[in-house]
């Protein structure tokens, strides 16, 4: 085989995937690894799902592609169905989570311009936070191992400590036009925001005029047991980026909207090729067909308590290598005593397969259709993996 000609960007495991079944992923050579990482919260409905496989070839023998100079049915019913089961009004398609937030900044911006406030652009941002990876994003998260290298900060983002209320009020200026938050950073380590902060946030926004938008690119379309993680707090932002698990796997994304939030965004102020096109939004659709569907959303929570369960119970078994279980439904981190990559190769030794995050954490990040049968399985392996680490740890202390 010719050598591969990539960018250098990817530290990439060993492992070449010939095939995807449900929760499981196939090696060229038949190893069948159990997927606790779905293609990092991407893979919501698992790998071949017969819906999904059914919409996209459908969709492929009619028209793949005819830009949004014309109307685009597909999107229509898929914004839509994200309006009626949202707090929004308004939805624009992107094909990346980075796109969907550069959306909403945009929207935050362009608000506040035509309110009559041009010199509102600033966004305040929390340490710890990713939003992607495109200038913009990689200025709101704020991380220096992500800006390192690329020329000056993008302006107009003002990060404040994590949690931290006094620092936010601190923060607010006649320059502030907008707040962004994950309900749950991911990257950033699984880390709640607890519902008094995010409540909070939502007064802070009311008493100043600012909007609140919230990243939920990870945690959106079903990963924390709710449609979406802002109902735990019951508080709605005023945008929302969504990504990930909206297309199942087929890169799709969304900025959605209240209408006065999206008023300034009107013809011509932003746009896109690929975003939305007709395949996009067969998968989305097909998505939210299951993910909306009687019963689905119940079931990630009945699974994610017995996930929940076990991980606790081997945090007590296996306190030299489980610090902390942390997260909500289906999105849970395991912070690590020991380094979290070795959790993280010690789980590839029992062909299993998670994604470290910040913070020293491992998250796991299963398909929404996983069964309880399948979330002991992972308990199991996980077992066997904490039990190795446990062994080689008090080795080094005797």
């Amino acid at each position: 085989m010719a050598e591969a000609a990539l960018f250098d960007t990817f530290a990439r495991a060993p492992l070449r995937f010939e095939r995807g079944e449900g929760v499981w992923l196939v090696t060229e050579s038949g190893e069948r690894y159990l997927d606790f990482g779905s293609g990092v919260a991407v893979n919501s409905l698992g790998h071949g799902h017969p819906h999904l496989v059914g919409a996209l070839k459908a969709q492929a023998d009619k028209v793949w592609h005819t830009s949004n100079i014309f109307e685009q049915p597909g999107q229509e019913t898929l914004s839509r169905r994200l309006a009626d089961n949202s707090f929004a009004d308004k939805v624009f398609f992107t094909n990346s989570g980075a796109e969907a937030l550069e959306c909403a900044i945009k929207t935050a911006r362009r608000y506040q311009f035509v309110k009559g406030h041009p010199e509102r652009f600033h966004i305040i941002t929390f340490e710890g936070a990713f939003h992607g990876r495109t200038l913009a994003t990689i200025a709101a998260g704020g991380q220096a191992k992500y800006l390192e290298g690329f020329g000056p900060k993008v302006q107009g983002f003002d990060q404040v400590p994590f949690g931290d209320m006094d620092a936010l009020k601190a923060a607010i200026t006649d320059a502030t036009a907008a707040i962004l938050i994950e309900p749950i950073q991911g990257e950033g380590g699984v880390r709640p925001v607890p519902k008094e902060f995010l409540q909070a946030l939502r007064q802070v926004c009311d008493d100043n005029g600012l909007l609140l938008i919230f990243d939920e690119v990870q945690t959106g379309v079903g990963r924390s047991g709710r449609l979406f993680a802002y109902e735990w707090a019951g508080v709605a932002p005023d945008i929302m980026a969504l990504a990930k698990g909206i297309g199942g796997g087929f890169p799709l994304g969304a900025c959605l909207a209240t209408a006065d939030a999206a008023s300034g965004m009107t013809a011509g102020t932003h746009g896109t090729t690929y975003g939305g096109n007709p395949l996009a939004t067969a998968v989305g659709n097909a998505v939210l067909d299951v993910i909306l569907g009687e019963g689905f959303l119940e079931n990630v929570r009945d699974v994610a308590l017995v996930l929940r369960q076990g991980l606790a119970s081997l945090k007590d078994r296996f306190p030299n290598v489980i610090e902390d279980i942390r997260g909500e439904g289906l999105l849970l981190g395991v912070k690590a005593k020991v380094p979290a990559g070795d959790l993280v190769a010690a789980l590839r030794g029992e062909y299993m397969l998670a994604i470290p995050a910040g913070d020293n954490v491992v998250r796991l990040l299963p398909p929404l259709t996983v069964t309880a049968e399948e979330a002991r399985e992972g308990l199991a392996r996980i077992e066997r993996a904490a039990e190795k680490l446990s062994a080689s740890e008090m080795k080094k202390s005797a």
